[in-house]
């Protein structure tokens, strides 16, 4: 059983396991109880009624955040030419060819988004193996493979975040940093849980939103009403 700090303990004797917060009074209680030396992350949770493993029901996309993460996004691309000048341009952290395929291939991974030419996409997938479990994997549904690196990178520097379902049916992104004003969390919040819906499953007939939670890093979640 895991052992919980004192001060989380205290904490959990200020929220009601019971209730369904708002949103707003969510991200306000999470704001006054959230005590740490570093800007912690604010975290949504989704626990949908899908099956995972059935390919209709799989649910992914796309979300641009409006005000963005908070977190600077490292973000590596695979292109030649004027495009590869482009992604340079626009402030890519690590851009190659088939240079940048053997430095992934023996292990280099500090990026956390990929972006990538369709030319380059054969060679790419030989990365597959790589990427693909850490869900880093270019691919056109998400816009990250693509001609238009100028245009991909700046989305994802202004804050657009993928999301996809996982093995236990859960999606979990982050949505800001508790230091963001109110009104910046809640309008990320939304824009994720609106865009969750548009991805909902044509014929499901149970409830696609079964739970919500929100939490910041190291504290107990508040389940709340979406």
């Amino acid at each position: 059983m895991r052992r919980r700090s004192r001060r989380y303990k205290e904490i959990e004797k200020l929220i009601d396991k019971e209730k369904l917060y708002s949103l707003k009074e969510a991200v306000a209680l999470l704001k006054e109880v959230t005590k740490a030396n570093f800007d912690t992350s604010l975290d949504l949770h989704l626990h949908l009624g899908v099956d995972p493993k059935r390919s209709e029901q799989m649910v992914r996309g796309t979300v641009l955040l409006p005000h963005g993460t908070g977190k600077k996004v490292r973000i590596a691309v695979f292109a030649k030419g004027e495009e590869a000048a482009a992604a340079k341009d626009k402030g890519a952290d690590f851009v190659g060819a088939e240079d940048l395929i053997q430095k992934v291939a023996a292990g280099f991974l500090d990026f956390e988004r990929v972006i990538a030419t369709p030319e380059m996409m054969k060679t790419v997938s030989r990365l597959g193996k790589i990427l693909g479990p850490r869900g880093l994997m270019p691919s056109p549904k998400t816009g990250t493979v693509t001609n238009n690196v100028a245009g991909a990178i700046e989305e994802l520097k202004k804050g657009k975040v993928e999301f996809k379902v996982d093995k236990l049916s859960g999606i979990h992104l982050s949505v800001g940093r508790i230091s963001f004003a109110p009104e910046k969390l809640l309008a990320n919040i939304s824009s994720v849980i609106e865009a969750v819906k548009l991805a909902q499953p044509e014929g499901l007939r149970v409830k696609f939103i079964k739970r919500a939670i929100l939490s910041s890093t190291m504290n107990p979640g508040l389940s709340i009403i979406i």
